[in-house]
């Protein structure tokens, strides 16, 4: 298993993930800020104007009901303190009764209008949010899909699918809280407020007041008290993913030195960090909304003082008074919903903030605008001038390398660790772009090719297999997804591959278990090989494929090599140079320059050789 896929399980370390590794640097991030947020979310309702516009009519609709039935209420409450009990067919008398039953009417009547406008845009919420839902995290997929290897070796995958998932029903959960509840309540607010203005300009200066006072104590307390220890707690709560992804990622080497309490003493420790900070986090909201809560009974008991001191004075009815009454509690239950929304907003806020990171970081090597499909046939390798340094090294790995691999030839790559046999191979890909010069491919510069097409046109044989958990037949058609059964299953043969393929009782069709962790090492390689089978392109790269394999895989994982190399460009990483002896062409690499180039036979005899000092010492192992 490689290294890089597990992490020490002895030490908790709280640095983050782009600090562990010590070849690049940590890069510092803009910090997101709020309206950052906001507006990502914004520009996601905008890309849907119909459901959007279902929405917003529909809280429009029943806003207005809100803010009308204190208005009906009251006058109602007037017409019932002005009958005075006299002939039911006094026209006076009838008039009230009859403005009486208009305003029940009225309230009926506002009460289904903000039904159906409540209704809509429950609707309306639900398709915009799991369309913005679904397109972000597509989206947040596909970037992450083209960051850097660099990227992918120093992010746990665990915290990636956790910072993408949390992100998503942030998303959800903000899009329900800023247009079914915080704009319903300012508008509510606002319009209250201009009606009671009407009413009474000082009392609506009152309430204005109050509202802002109330606002700017919610929002102060949410930035400022709540969310700095909500941020902190979801970075733990990403570590508690990346810490439980890890472990069973690696559950293998787990079971290996039975250290299955090891773990779940490291992934307590992490719980009990998140724990003690969710913790604090939790208890600051409770603080914030006992705070808000005071305030606004303060208001309320504000207002209700100032219409009873209006009422004994005379200038105000009982009608004004049931207004007012019920105004009242209509804010109040409006202000006490604002503080809590204002503090969800800023807890989806954080949740959001890695998912926005996402957004905002480019991808390290990007398609040059207008880059065409690659379409090589050849399969002639040009290193022409190329520099390389690694971010974080002082020094470049590669100075002015020129290199010329000819159509059809089989080169290996040697040299010690370190010595740029593998970055070679990485350039080709264009997982990096070189610093100067270039990197062609039949005459092509690469990166006037998509990197999509590139890649296609060149197969890939890894040292470690990388299967999918997926059906064997998926994964071999992997690289040419519309292939045939039969096609398939002719890949397979050439790879040696079938037989143990056909031995299984659902044969093609068995899942390999994540990682392909149900096949050995040399069944892995060989369905690695039928990949690149299927792939059927011109350039073949191959990291030592037989490495780490018992002998018997090794007989037939070379015999389909061999197969494999007929017809095709190879470049070989050469780790046991027992394997690159029949070669056409082997290049030995020290420290990023090229040392030594020649046939296994030229090498061997140059005295003080680099080659022959690493041949001699691998025989003496043997």
């Amino acid at each position: 298993m490689p290294a890089r896929l597990c992490h020490p399980a002895e030490e908790l370390s709280f640095v983050s993930e782009s600090d562990q590794n010590p070849r690049k640097p940590r890069q510092k991030q803009r910090d997101i800020a709020f309206v950052d947020i906001v507006l990502f979310v914004v520009r996601r309702w905008l890309e849907h104007p119909k459901h959007l516009t279902r929405t917003v009519l529909g809280i429009a609709l029943a806003t207005i009901t809100d803010v009308a039935t204190p208005v009906l209420s009251g006058r109602l409450v007037t017409d019932i303190s002005s009958h005075t009990g006299g002939a039911p067919h006094d026209a006076a008398q009838v008039t009230l009764r009859n403005d009486a039953l208009l305003m029940v009417g009225g309230l009926i009547t506002l009460g289904l209008i903000g039904l159906l406008g409540r209704r809509s845009s429950y609707l309306g919420i639900t398709h915009l949010s799991l369309a913005i839902m679904q397109r972000a995290l597509s989206q947040g997929f596909a970037r992450v899909q083209r960051f850097s290897t660099d990227w992918h070796a120093n992010n746990f995958a665990g915290s990636t699918v956790r910072k993408l998932t949390r992100g998503m029903w942030a998303m959800d959960t903000l899009d329900d809280t800023l247009l079914l509840l915080i704009a319903p309540e300012v508008l509510v607010l606002t319009g209250t407020t201009l009606v009671l203005a009407w009413h009474s300009p000082f009392m609506g200066a009152v309430l204005a007041l109050s509202v802002v006072l109330f606002t700017w104590l919610s929002v102060a307390l949410t930035l400022s008290y709540v969310a700095p220890s909500a941020r902190a707690a979801n970075r733990l709560d990403t570590k508690v993913g990346a810490a439980i992804a890890d472990a069973v990622t690696c559950n293998a080497v787990v079971k290996a030195f039975g250290a299955e309490q090891r773990e779940e003493r490291r992934l307590g420790r992490v719980l009990k960090a998140w724990s003690a900070r969710t913790a604090r986090t939790w208890i600051r909201g409770t603080n914030s909304a006992n705070l808000q809560g005071l305030a606004s009974l303060a208001m309320r008991m504000l207002l209700v003082a100032l219409i009873v001191w209006q009422w004994w004075k005379g200038k105000a009815g009982p009608g004004d008074v049931a207004y007012v009454l019920t105004m009242v509690f209509l804010v109040q239950g409006y202000l006490r919903d604002l503080g809590q929304q204002v503090s969800q907003v800023q807890r989806s806020v954080n949740e959001m903030e890695e998912l926005v990171a996402i957004f905002e970081q480019s991808p390290d090597v990007q398609d040059r605008k207008g880059a065409g499909n690659a379409s090589f046939t050849e399969g002639r390798v040009d290193f022409d001038a190329v520099s390389f340094q690694y971010p974080g090294q002082d020094t470049p790995l590669y100075q002015k390398l020129d290199v010329r691999i000819e159509p059809g030839s089989r080169v290996a790559l040697v040299g010690p660790s370190g010595s740029g046999k593998t970055t070679f191979t990485k350039l080709i890909q264009r997982l990096y772009d070189t610093s100067e010069g270039k990197v062609l491919i039949d005459g092509v510069d690469i990166r006037d090719v998509t990197q999509d097409s590139l890649r296609a046109r060149i197969a890939i044989v890894p040292q470690e297999p990388m299967l999918f958990h997926r059906s064997l037949a998926e994964n071999i058609a992997y690289a040419r997804p519309g292939a045939t059964q039969e096609e398939i299953e002719r890949a397979a043969k050439l790879a040696n591959a079938s037989a143990f393929i056909e031995r299984l009782p659902e044969g093609y069709a068995t899942l390999v278990g994540e990682r392909g962790v149900k096949l050995s090492g040399g069944e892995r390689q060989r369905v690695a090989i039928a990949r690149a089978f299927l792939a059927d392109a011109p350039l073949l790269i191959f990291d030592e494929a037989t490495s780490s394999l018992d002998s018997e895989s090794e007989v037939l994982v070379q015999e389909a090599m061999q197969r494999l190399m007929a017809g095709r460009t190879v470049i070989v990483v050469a780790h046991r140079l027992s394997t690159v002896m029949e070669l056409d062409r082997i290049l030995v690499f020290s420290k990023g320059e090229l040392k030594e180039d020649g046939a296994h036979g030229e090498l061997i005899q140059r005295e003080g050789g680099i080659y022959r000092r690493l041949f001699e010492l691998q025989s003496l192992e043997g």
